[in-house]
């Protein structure tokens, strides 16, 4: 079974930050215990996949402004 089939098919959404002006769209989905994440315009490539848990703290960061260049 390869990572994204872990990934509940209707549950992938567009994410908000996403800019379509510099073709830089990314989706997240959802499984039972991980979060996916890919590239809009090529489903079928690459798809980075997170424990639940990791993937809340990396979120948390995010909003927080620490990786913030």
């Amino acid at each position: 079974m390869r990572n994204r089939d872990l990934i509940d098919p209707g549950s992938w959404r567009k994410s908000s930050r996403s800019n379509a002006a510099q073709d830089a769209c990314v989706e997240v989905g959802a499984g039972d215990r991980v979060i996916a994440v890919r590239d809009t315009k090529d489903r079928d490539g690459g798809t980075l996949v997170f424990a639940g848990e990791s993937w809340r703290s990396f979120a948390a960061k995010v909003k927080a402004g620490q990786f913030d260049l």
